[in-house]
């Protein structure tokens, strides 16, 4: 089924993956402040949907109606708010690098495309109010422009730190 496919990409197991390559060619190409940012702002994403979950409880919809299993709570949607969190940034990131507009047109659009496709198999399989999943996408975004602010603007004196190494003395 493709819905269960592409439901995937948002899976804890799949965005983790992406998250380890992505920091993991950052660091290689010396981008440190860019992999701690996707660190950490999968890292706080995926905190901030697990508190929220706890907070709300709110159930899913009935068993019969789903395609596929799930475990915890339904509000937020984690895939949705997750792949948002992640897509977003990596892509977000890549328009940052690209010269060309075309491709910073297409890095963005890509994972915007992306975070929308998952959240809608949620509600396609039927493990996701869709009011889950507009939370999802909201706080996912919400919460990756927090994290890039952060690292653009309101962190100047890491950026130092984070390009040099530190002095031995």
């Amino acid at each position: 089924m493709a819905a269960a496919d592409v439901t995937a990409l948002g899976s804890t197991t799949v965005l983790v993956l992406v998250v380890a390559f992505v920091v993991g060619l950052f660091s290689i190409l010396g981008r440190r402040r860019e992999a701690l940012l996707v660190m950490l702002a999968a890292a706080g994403g995926a905190t901030l949907s697990q508190g929220l979950k706890a907070i709300f409880d709110r159930e899913r919809p009935e068993a019969a109606l789903r395609a596929v299993e799930v475990m915890n709570p339904s509000f937020p949607s984690g895939h949705a708010m997750l792949s948002a969190v992640v897509f977003l940034t990596i892509g977000v990131l890549s328009a940052h690098f690209a010269r060309q507009r075309h491709v910073k047109l297409y890095a963005v659009s890509a994972a915007v495309v992306t975070t929308l496709l998952v959240g809608l198999t949620r509600v396609y399989l039927g493990v996701h109010w869709p009011s889950d999943v507009l939370a999802g996408w909201s706080l996912g975004a919400a919460w990756a422009l927090s994290c890039w602010l952060a690292a653009w603007a309101g962190l100047r004196p890491w950026r130092g730190w984070l390009r040099s190494p530190p002095h031995s003395g």
